[in-house]
């Protein structure tokens, strides 16, 4: 039997309760449904003093980070309210440091990348992390690329992941790496969550993030354009609508919105095809013709141009039809 791969999860005063049992969950009940142990996890902190999370509860520690001497297998940082205090702590920033050389994996979880970047681990990299916090960060380490929108990403031996319970599709991106896809839809399954989202999956949805736009033209506009998708949407046509020229609708959509109309009718038809594809039984060329795709190949090349993968490959991957079983029925199909 191999031994048990090595995770050591580090935790401080007012780090978020669930970028830790995010991790410390999935690896556990990946032991549990694996039979025996495949992982081995350890909860660092500095002193091994109990850690008096942001969210209000104490979770006691296993080791003292100093005390932690490797090889291992993985380490992970968290993040949380308590993150900016966690950077400006030399020693535990050291201990960082000296433990990302003795392990095969670094990674973080939200803000838990400013501690990476601190210890000089993100140098010359592309990091994901909370994407409130990325001005904050990418202003603090100009030579890491913070990026708000991806729900994860792995750069070599290096892995980073958006805010809290992102830390869950990063930690099944590990087992299933470690043991394969079967034992991570088994963790998965038992959760009750997808598989995991692509790594490249927006953070925040246009359907979900509070509206942005103060002029009442571009809130008219943002409304018709959501609840008309297999429309004609051109500019033309919604300038026509409003009525305004073009040059005007542009104007107003890239000072309220960050974005062009084309670009938001597009990114709007993108995650309406993902719901879709997720929620129902309907064909992708129904889909793409429900969105105002017209075609599948349209509608394939603005999934690969978000997400990164094929709709046919999203719809497998984060189907809401996937199967769940409780813990009391492990090992039954």
């Amino acid at each position: 039997m191999d031994e048990p791969r090595r995770v050591v999860v580090v935790g401080y005063p007012a780090a978020e309760l669930l970028d830790i049992a995010c991790i410390v969950s999935a690896l556990q009940l990946a032991n549990y449904l694996n039979g025996h142990a495949v992982y081995r996890v350890e909860l660092a902190s500095p002193g091994c003093l109990p850690i008096h999370t942001g969210t209000g509860l104490t979770i006691n520690a296993d080791v003292g980070l100093e005390r932690v001497r490797g090889p291992l297998d993985t380490l992970m940082i968290s993040g949380g309210i308590g993150y900016v205090d966690a950077m400006a702590d030399d020693r535990l920033v050291a201990h960082v440091r000296r433990l990302g050389r003795e392990a095969r994996r670094v990674a973080s979880v939200c803000t838990g990348a400013g501690i990476l970047a601190e210890a000089g681990l993100l140098t010359g990299r592309r990091a994901a992390t909370h994407w409130d916090h990325v001005d904050y960060l990418g202003e603090r380490f100009p030579d890491v690329v913070f990026d708000r929108d991806p729900i994860y990403i792995a750069d070599g031996d290096v892995c980073t992941s958006a805010g809290v319970t992102a830390a869950l599709d990063l930690t099944l991106s590990f087992i299933e790496s470690d043991t394969g896809p079967d034992l991570a839809r088994d963790v998965s399954r038992q959760l009750v969550t997808y598989l995991q989202r692509p790594g490249n999956q927006a953070q925040m949805s246009m359907f979900t993030s509070a509206p942005a736009a103060r002029s009442s033209l571009v809130q008219d506009a943002v409304a018709y354009v959501t609840t008309h998708l297999d429309e004609d949407l051109s500019a033309a046509t919604l300038a026509a609508r409003f009525p305004v020229s073009e040059r005007h609708l542009a104007r107003l959509f890239i000072k309220e919105l960050g974005t062009s109309p084309g670009r938001f009718v597009r990114k709007a038809r993108t995650e309406a095809a993902a719901h879709l594809l997720t929620g129902s039984d309907l064909s992708v060329q129904t889909v793409a013709t429900r969105c105002g795709f017209g075609t599948v190949e349209s509608l394939r090349q603005a999934f690969w141009a978000t997400y990164g993968v094929s709709p046919t490959h999203y719809r497998m991957t984060q189907s809401s039809s996937v199967r769940v079983v409780s813990l009391g029925a492990a090992g039954r199909t």
